[in-house]
């Protein structure tokens, strides 16, 4: 099995100070951090590196219509799942490949809140 590139550790203090305050906070107003956030500071390393390919922001826009409820998950988890194959087509490009990555995470804080500390291990 092939383990995945992150920039931090599951079990340091700081990820599991995060952990703890997610917890306390619902699944919407987490996700509508984690897309406000990547799409004002992730995306942009993105555009930098693959200015060509659309899918992370796609993802994020998918992710903002199933939260105002204009789509359903079914349809926002296909552009997620682009994004995690532009990911995984950025190898060799780092900076690239951990923006698609957080950002994917991101994104897909609309299934799951924990989804949401993507933004720290991968971003």
């Amino acid at each position: 099995m092939k383990t995945r590139k992150m920039l931090s550790n599951w079990e340091a203090p700081y990820i599991q100070s995060l952990v703890k305050l997610i917890e306390t906070q619902s699944k919407a107003t987490l996700a509508h951090w984690a897309v406000d956030y990547s799409e004002k500071v992730i995306l942009p390393l993105w555009c930098k590196h693959r200015p060509e390919d659309s899918r992370p922001q796609k993802a994020l826009e998918a992710a903002r219509e199933w939260l105002s409820g204009t789509i359903k998950l079914p349809q926002a988890k296909g552009a997620i799942l682009e994004c995690h194959a532009a990911a995984r087509e950025a190898e060799g490009n780092p900076v690239a490949q951990a923006a698609a990555r957080t950002i994917g995470q991101c994104a897909s804080t609309i299934h799951s809140a924990r989804h949401c500390l993507g933004l720290a291990l991968y971003g």
